[in-house]
């Protein structure tokens, strides 16, 4: 199943909220068809009214990029994700996965009780299950589940959308390798690449800090493109027809070098 090429950028808010805003909206001019935001708490404002003010402002579809699960419960999740889906007229993607890399003692800093991992799976079934539920028959939030693992991978298969492996320091063989496991599974299934790298340029909220673009080239991992946009976007299209990839998500960061492939390929 050949989908059309989309893409996302994840723009938290670091300025001033008048700042931000015209960022959204050249975002918006850009091509990109949604804006996306980070769910790190006391670090920005909180996603749902970033996401609500975002698609006020704009046509774009708003997502959260991804909601960590061991931070909320799955009935608050869920009931967020179902009004934000109400408040832009279908515009919301839920993007939920288990948590990043030191989510634990995010979790003790904040003072909430642990989540085993076994437990996050089981929340992320139950948010979905939940959101159905509110969304009744005539509403369907679409999610996005960002996994690593196998027994993640294969929830998402089931209960998902869209995938998205988090997966960054990996060669490009292994990750389409579980691409087309997924794509085996469910081929409705939509396959989003997490792209923190475009050039040297590293998002650093989408990436660890010591991220090297040299390394990742030098590995062959899909958490990179080319900076150069005619070699970009042959790349991504390489992607999509080799691998299945048809979602890309890239930082607001490289948003600008990237936005001539936007333009390029969007929709096609």
């Amino acid at each position: 199943m050949t989908r059309p090429l989309r893409f996302g950028v994840v723009a938290p808010l670091t300025t001033d909220p008048s700042a931000w805003l015209d960022r959204v909206r050249r975002i918006a001019d850009s091509g990109y068809s949604t804006l996306l935001v980070p769910d790190v708490p006391q670090w920005q404002p909180a996603p749902e009214p970033m996401l609500a003010t975002a698609a006020a402002h704009t046509g774009l579809r708003v997502g959260t990029w991804v909601y960590a699960v061991p931070l909320r419960p799955a009935l608050m999740v869920a009931w967020q994700a179902h009004s934000l889906s109400l408040l832009t007229d279908g515009r919301f993607e839920l993007g939920i996965g288990a948590g990043r890399p030191g989510i634990e003692e995010e979790v003790e800093r904040l003072g909430l009780p642990p989540v085993p991992p076994a437990e996050r799976l089981a929340r992320m079934r139950e948010t979905v299950a939940v959101l159905r539920e509110l969304d009744g028959p005539d509403r369907h939030t679409p999610v996005v589940m960002a996994v690593s693992g196998p027994k993640a991978r294969a929830l998402a298969a089931e209960v998902a959308d869209t995938i998205t492996f988090a997966l960054h320091e990996v060669p490009r063989t292994e990750v389409a390798g579980l691409a087309a496991e997924a794509g085996a599974a469910r081929d409705d299934l939509e396959l989003a690449l997490h792209v923190p790298v475009v050039g040297d340029t590293v998002a650093g909220f989408m990436a660890p800090p010591d991220t090297s673009p040299d390394a990742l080239r030098a590995m062959d991992s899909l958490a990179v493109l080319p900076a150069d946009p005619v070699a970009a976007a042959e790349e991504v299209q390489r992607r999509r027809e080799e691998i299945g990839f048809s979602y890309f998500v890239v930082g607001d960061a490289g948003a600008d070098a990237f936005a001539s492939v936007v333009a390029e390929l969007a929709g096609r």
